[in-house]
Formats: structure tokens, C-alpha cells, sequence
């Protein structure tokens, strides 16, 4: 079942009650991880160093770091600045395997102004969980999370 997007964007854009990346970073990848199922892992990677990503809030288990643009999900997602929607992350060649049950994929990029600011990391234990309509919603969040937060 989707979740009801719509709903989850206006339930954030009244979580995120300050303007500061961290605070709201860390409430986004709570909410993210509470609200959307079959989630194991909901956080932020951080454009932070060239050509790397840092890692930043998240919840689920410990996590990779760093992870240079040029490999990985999340590297390509940084890269390219488009969102990737892995449905068997077994199959991408360069899968960077922080937690061994996660089997599918979404990374969508963050751009402030026409900076890249980092990525949002989701992964599922559920091979093909994400739909083209979880990724539209999940990119209506990031849009919620960069409107109301100072990507300075």
C-alpha cells in the first residue's frame, strides 16, 4: 500500500519547525523511518567534501562512509544530481553493502540554489519496494525539507 504522501508532506512541513539542517535532518529521517513501511534505513548523506558524500543524520543501522560520487547508489544519485530508484541494489554492480539486508533502493538528490547539499539515502529489505509513485512522493518530501531548511 502507498503511503498517503500528500498527508506525510503536510505532517513534515509541521515537524520542521526550525530552519537548521541538523535539527531537521534528524527529525525528517525519524519521521521518514516511522512513517513510510518496510524501510531498514532512512537518512542523509552530506555533499560536505569534493566529489564525496559525508555521512549525516539517519536512522537503521551503523552506516558506510565516506562515499565518493563515483561509486554506489549514492554516489551516481550525487553525481548525476537525479534521483535513483534501485529495485534489486544485488544487481548494481557497485552497491556499496552497508547492511546486508537491504535489497532495493531510493536516493533522491538535494539541491539548494544550484548547489548540491547531499543526498536522502531510503532502503528496504524488500526487493522492489519502491514505485514510481513512492519516488514522486518521497521527492515531494525533499522538496518540503529543503523549503523549510537553511542549506547554507
Amino acid at each position: 500500500m502507498t503511503p498517503d504522501y500528500p498527508l506525510l508532506a503536510r505532517q513534515l512541513e509541521a515537524l520542521l519547525d526550525t530552519r537548521d539542517w541538523l535539527t531537521n535532518s534528524a527529525q525528517a529521517s525519524a519521521f521518514l523511518m516511522q512513517e513510510i513501511p518496510e524501510l531498514n534505513w532512512a537518512g542523509f548523506y552530506l555533499h560536505r567534501e569534493p566529489e564525496t558524500l559525508c555521512l549525516g543524520p539517519f536512522q537503521g543501522k551503523p552506516a558506510c562512509h565516506p562515499i565518493p560520487f563515483g561509486k554506489g547508489v549514492c554516489g551516481a544519485a550525487a553525481r548525476t544530481r537525479q534521483t535513483r530508484r534501485i529495485a534489486d541494489v544485488h544487481a548494481v554492480a557497485d552497491h556499496i553493502a552497508c547492511d546486508a539486508a537491504s535489497a532495493a533502493e531510493l536516493v533522491v538528490p538535494i539541491v539548494a540554489g544550484d548547489r548540491l547539499w547531499g543526498v536522502l539515502d531510503l532502503d528496504s529489505p524488500v526487493k522492489g519496494r519502491f514505485t514510481a509513485a513512492d519516488q514522486a512522493g518521497i521527492e515531494a518530501l525533499v522538496a518540503v525539507f529543503v523549503e523549510r531548511t537553511d542549506l547554507q
